[in-house]
């Protein structure tokens, strides 16, 4: 069964936007963007809500059309123009560019989503993923972490009671600073010092242009 990735770019000091949502501070710089297209490219669908997908339906399906346009950003226009979405609105009434509209996030559907076959499924938004939390529907967490601290802004966890046993499968730094933290979702059961999973570790908007989320 293919997995379901929250991935989310954050700050040093644990948010995902600043006090007026702004996003200047992250740094995607060439060498990033081009690991996001591999990674993205492999996908199977991006589950996003209302606001991720409105951003970046306002700015990817031309992105690729100016003359100056990166190679990274031409390729990435593609990727997303291309990529199966889920939008989760209760507001939208459809949605361009290869994308479905579902209500309500619902656990069994979800599942039969994840039973499909092809490459996994990428979630976008704080509020989003906050949802798919709390129905325990996250397989990994796949964090990049900003050399930057902000101060305020929004969180990217909300308050919550529950406890997510996790174990850290992958690192890697980028020449820019940034460090991928990649956690998968462990078991209920008692915790082993020093299980820290078996990854490996080396020294414009990102690839699903983070945001709250909104109905």
């Amino acid at each position: 069964m293919r997995k379901i990735i929250w991935m989310i770019s954050v700050s040093v000091d644990g948010y995902m936007e600043g006090p007026d949502r702004e996003i200047d501070w992250h740094m995607v710089d060439d060498e990033l963007h081009r690991h996001l297209n591999g990674w993205l490219a492999g996908a199977g669908g991006f589950l996003e809500g209302r606001v991720t997908y409105e951003l970046m339906a306002d700015f990817w399906p031309t992105a690729d059309q100016g003359p100056a346009a990166p190679p990274t950003v031409v390729e990435f226009a593609r990727i997303w123009r291309d990529m199966p979405k889920v939008v989760y609105s209760r507001t939208l009434e459809r949605a361009e560019w290869n994308a479905t509209v579902v209500a309500d996030v619902v656990p069994a559907e979800v599942l039969a989503l994840k039973a499909r076959p092809g490459g996994d499924l990428v979630l976008g938004g704080a509020d989003l993923a906050a949802e798919f939390a709390s129905h325990d529907l996250i397989d990994e967490y796949r964090l990049y972490v900003h050399p930057v601290v902000i101060g305020r802004g929004t969180p990217m966890l909300r308050p919550s009671d529950a406890k997510v046993p996790l174990g850290l499968i992958e690192t890697h730094t980028f020449g820019n600073g940034v460090v991928m933290l990649r956690y998968e979702r462990r078991p209920l059961g008692p915790l082993v010092i020093g299980d820290s999973g078996h990854g490996s570790s080396s020294g414009q908007p990102d690839g699903l242009g983070h945001r709250t989320e909104g109905a």
